[in-house]
């Protein structure tokens, strides 16, 4: 297709999701550093193409952003977008649980704000050599930092059967898991996987039509899966929201956009654990270190609206979470 040879701008290729919502929700807490006579610092730790970081640069002219994203070509695209705020942004290649180290090479002691928008970003689908997508051929890669760690290629290639059923259908709630992952071993034994085409057409060969019919493509799920594999996706968010967390400043306002049951729910058992007081069961009066850390600033999960869904398609699946800090951080 000629949209391939002259690539849309990032302005044009990315449209962020839930964007005003995620800003008002962190606005009080850049608020609350100015109240403090300190410059409010937000964490951008899934930057991508820069959406949200440069809606929030462009509505507060004094805050200061730390974008992180463990992707090389987002980064490079997110800089050239955030140029104009060169001097307010901090841009980092590193994983999201890494928020702790990042904060200490840079010198910044806690921040005020964290947004993390998770999941496969627009970058990520749209090259379609990345091997996100199974609309398309391309190689079996999904790594989200193409520097390092293994590929979906090695996956579907070296894992056992019972391996490959255990992450289908743990990580893409595939009930047909048993079958997928018996048809990859019997294929691979002919013909090593090499592409995401090769990967589709033997799923395809055993998933019910019928399923298909009800449940969207028939390698939606597995190509979930694999991609959760090949990025460690929910052992980093296990680690990377308590991390966000522990970094965050009186006032201090955490936002989470989760896109599936599995990541929402390590969202919402973090949030609610540091959301409630720690006191025993029975104990006749609640003392300062039983207090919770956090309140809850949403009700369950908020959504985007169909005027939002219409104007970006990828939205729909989007669950929002947002916590303030209410109780001063532990210091060593």
């Amino acid at each position: 297709m000629e949209e391939q040879d002259a690539p849309k701008p990032t302005s044009e290729r990315h449209v962020p999701v839930l964007k005003d919502r995620c800003i008002n929700l962190l606005a009080p807490g850049f608020e609350a550093a100015r109240s403090r006579g300190e410059t409010p610092v937000v964490i951008d730790a899934t930057l991508g193409m820069g959406g949200h970081s440069e809606a929030m640069l462009q509505r507060f002219p004094d805050l200061h952003l730390v974008g992180i994203d463990r992707d090389e070509e987002a980064l490079a695209l997110a800089g050239e977008r955030l140029q104009p705020f060169a001097a307010r942004t901090d841009l980092v290649h590193a994983v999201y649980d890494e928020i702790e180290d990042v904060l200490v090479d840079l010198g910044i002691p806690e921040v005020h704000g964290i947004l993390m928008d998770l999941g496969v970003s627009s970058l990520q689908l749209d090259e379609r050599e990345r091997g996100f997508a199974y609309s398309y051929d391309a190689p079996l890669d999904m790594r989200m930092d193409t520097s390092r760690g293994q590929t979906a290629a090695d996956v579907v290639n070296n894992y056992s059967e019972e391996d490959l059923v255990r992450i289908i259908r743990k990580w893409g709630e595939e009930k047909f898991a048993g079958r997928i992952a018996n048809r990859i071993v019997t294929a691979r034994a002919v013909k090593p996987f090499a592409t995401t085409g090769e990967l589709v057409e033997q799923i395809r060969g055993v998933v019910p039509a019928a399923a298909a019919k009800s449940g969207g493509h028939p390698a939606k799920r597995t190509f979930q899966a694999l991609r959760i594999e090949v990025n460690e996706e929910l052992d980093v968010l296990e680690r990377a929201v308590p991390a966000a967390l522990s970094a965050s400043a009186m006032g201090g306002r955490v936002v989470v956009m989760s896109y599936h049951s599995l990541e929402d729910k390590i969202v919402k058992s973090v949030f609610q654990s540091r959301s409630k007081s720690s006191a025993p069961l029975g104990f006749p009066v609640e003392l300062e270190e039983h207090k919770p850390e956090f309140k809850t600033l949403t009700k369950g999960t908020e959504v985007p609206t169909p005027e939002e869904i219409a104007e970006n398609p990828r939205a729909a699946s989007a669950r929002l979470r947002a916590v303030e800090r209410i109780k001063a951080r532990r210091t060593a």
